[in-house]
């Protein structure tokens, strides 16, 4: 497994393939909060495991399955991203900047000082711009494996004990979103809705720009302010200028 060298196109595709499912897994989990955080909070945190969605369902489940299946769905997109990142590189990096306008443009700026400060950013945030960048700059898989994964048991554990502090207030806002368990699935739905329109809309979404990142390297477009070397030697010599 070398650096900036994409894998065989299978491969490509099943790691896309997974990502997108990481993705529309969220998406449902954003969408049927109101109809599952109260009478399957497991479902809940099964599809997109936010702080906020495992505080909302660590009142209602024991010990052994918050932990058991909110580890396990924390982690599995990690990896994906980090090889992302590890075998794209540019490519990837250039993705992140067109699917995000808030953090997308200080991408650049941040892969410059990103070394002196990736152990502590894996472990404390190993979100999936992180792992990304984890992957583009060549950290060691088992040292982005082991903070990852430590830290992901230190946030459940931190998740687990505000819960219990404040379970009370916790608890009455799920019965809150269950009580308006209809409107909010309809403002949900339109909002995921919108959501699912933007990325099949535009050409920089964050679906298209996705599915760009299998293609070679030599299939992207050159700059139209830069002409080829080929155009340079068809185009007749310039005139000299007149005295």
């Amino acid at each position: 497994m070398q650096q900036g060298n994409p894998p065989p196109k299978w491969i490509a595709r099943l790691l896309i393939a997974l990502v997108m499912l990481s993705l529309g897994a969220a998406w449902a989990g954003d969408l049927l909060l109101a109809a599952v955080v109260k009478d399957n909070p497991l479902v809940l945190i099964a599809l997109n495991p936010r702080n906020r969605n495992l505080a909302f369902a660590s009142p209602d489940l024991a010990a052994l399955p918050y932990y058991t299946v909110g580890f396990l769905r924390l982690v599995a997109s990690d990896p994906l991203y980090f090889l992302l990142g590890f075998w794209w590189g540019d490519r990837a990096l250039a993705w992140v900047e067109r699917r995000s306008r808030s953090y997308g443009p200080f991408v650049r700026d941040a892969e410059g000082w990103f070394k002196r400060f990736a152990y502590p950013l894996i472990f404390a945030f190993p979100n999936n711009i992180i792992c990304l960048l984890s992957g583009a700059a060549n950290i060691k898989v088992r040292t982005f494996m082991i903070l990852n994964i430590s830290g992901t048991i230190v946030r459940l554990i931190v998740v687990r004990q505000f819960a219990e502090l404040f379970d009370s207030e916790i608890t009455s806002i799920v019965d809150w979103i269950s009580r308006y368990r209809t409107p909010i699935l309809i403002l949900s739905a339109v909002l995921v809705a919108w959501t699912i329109f933007g990325e099949f809309r535009g050409d920089n979404s964050q679906l298209k720009t996705l599915i760009d990142l299998e293609k070679s390297p030599d299939s992207d477009e050159t700059s139209s302010d830069e002409p080829s070397a080929s155009d340079e030697a068809e185009s007749p010599a310039a005139p000299p200028e007149e005295t």
